[in-house]
């Protein structure tokens, strides 16, 4: 929590160092910074931090568990255009309560769950947005759908009408260069765009590769202890 003029500044810093390195790499990829949404992940930190950075400009928070993340909408539900979103594993049993909180949900890989959140909408509900996770590795316990299954999920989430299907999401797996995986995203891309054609979102890149992912084509990066500093001490 930036509750002094030294960590407030400490704060400054980082997210000036991020956005400058982001511009750097999109830059170097012939890509404009500007077309670049930087979401960060305020994990394990308490709702002041969302403040601060919202005092610093920022837009776009992200958060991976539903408990946090509808707390944090909640206590900050004065900061109506701050754009919230959810980008952990997502149960079937909390889309209601995730629905609720988001403005993205990055995380939907299997049909089930995207019913779920159709479900979830009221009445009167806005159009969620959604991205499609797709799982990069072979390893079928990680979360996200196969790329073999993923036009089949485009297909069946782009007919749920309180749904919009705005791209795909993927997360690098540990071992294997972050290059090599995200070499794969404009195919993915291309899978969803020939079921949604304006499915333009590419949601990929962390603290650690996102420069990789803006040379692959992300759009969203997901970036949190670059900016936020350590996660504090949790239990």
């Amino acid at each position: 929590m930036p509750d002094t003029p030294e960590l407030a500044g400490a704060l400054v810093d980082r997210l000036s160092d991020v956005d400058e390195r982001i511009a750097d790499a999109a830059r170097a990829a012939g890509r404009d910074p500007a077309a670049l949404t930087r979401i960060v992940v305020t994990k394990f930190h308490p709702v002041s931090l969302v403040r601060e950075l919202y005092a610093l400009g920022v837009r776009d928070v992200g958060e991976n568990r539903q408990q946090e993340f509808s707390a944090k909408v909640a206590e900050a539900g004065d900061l109506t255009d701050l754009h919230w979103h959810f980008i952990g594993q997502a149960q079937t049993k909390k889309a209601r309560a995730i629905r609720a909180a988001a403005s993205a949900v990055h995380s939907v890989d299997r049909a089930k769950l995207a019913d779920a959140l159709h479900a979830a909408a009221g009445p009167d509900a806005p159009v969620l947005d959604v991205l499609l996770q797709v799982n990069l590795t072979d390893d079928p316990g990680r979360g996200g759908v196969a790329p073999v299954d993923l036009e089949g999920l485009a297909t069946h989430t782009a007919a749920l009408p309180s749904l919009r299907v705005r791209g795909i999401m993927a997360v690098a797996p540990l071992d294997v260069a972050p290059e090599a995986a995200f070499a794969q995203l404009p195919g993915l891309a291309d899978t969803v765009r020939a079921v949604v054609p304006d499915a333009d979102w590419i949601s990929a890149g962390m603290t650690a590769d996102f420069a990789e992912a803006i040379a692959a084509g992300a759009t969203h990066l997901r970036i949190g202890s670059a900016i936020t500093g350590p996660r504090p001490l949790h239990g």
